[in-house]
C-alpha cells in the first residue's frame, strides 16, 4: 500500500517544527547545564565566599 506524496505545505511545516524543536531542545540543555554547574559549586548549602555578602 503506497501513500500519496505529501503536500508542499506539510513539508514546510515539518521543517519549521523540526527547527523549533531543535532550538527548544538546545535551550533546555543550556538551562540544565547551567543548573548543574551552579549546584555543583555549592558547598554545604552555602554560596562560595566570593559571592557571599557579609
Amino acid at each position: 500500500m503506497a501513500f500519496g506524496k505529501d503536500h508542499e505545505l506539510h513539508t514546510r511545516r515539518w521543517g519549521r517544527n523540526l527547527g523549533l524543536g531543535l532550538v527548544l531542545g538546545t535551550f533546555a540543555l543550556l538551562i540544565f547545564g547551567l543548573s548543574v554547574v551552579k549546584i555543583s559549586h555549592l558547598r554545604e548549602g552555602k554560596l562560595p565566599a566570593a559571592e557571599a555578602k557579609p
